[in-house]
């Protein structure tokens, strides 16, 4: 079993920043890929970066590329999501996600383990 337990959401103007955390506990050996996903009040829930637990390189969907940033700490096995330049459209709740099977993965059936949550509000 794995534990997600996110933390940093809150309420920001257009334009600023705020950093996400996921803190990972149990069974680290057996996740290879981390990512950030978000959900929208209506909507589905979406893809929002990627990156490999023990290994290089990152994924981030168009939306965010060049705003946000997704990088960890195996030392504090701890998960990041730098986002700059924020948008009202970025406003959800943001979810931290391990999967089993895959590193780069974008779809949210191949995560097996879930965080709660955080919400995040974009003023504009």
């Amino acid at each position: 079993q794995v534990q997600l337990v996110e933390s940093g959401g809150g309420l920001v103007q257009t334009g600023g920043s705020l950093r996400l955390s996921c803190l990972i506990s149990g069974r680290t050996v057996s996740v290879p890929g981390l990512a950030w996903f978000r959900q929208a009040p209506g909507k589905e829930r979406d893809f929002v970066a990627v990156i490999p637990w023990r290994s290089g390189g990152t994924l981030l969907a168009d939306s965010v590329k060049g705003r946000f940033a997704i990088f960890r700490d195996n030392t504090k096995n701890t998960l990041y999501l730098q986002m700059n330049s924020l948008k009202p459209e970025d406003t959800a709740v943001y979810y931290c996600a391990a999967s089993a099977t895959a590193v780069f993965t974008t779809s949210r059936a191949n995560y097996a383990y879930w965080g709660q949550g955080t919400q995040v509000t974009v003023s504009s």
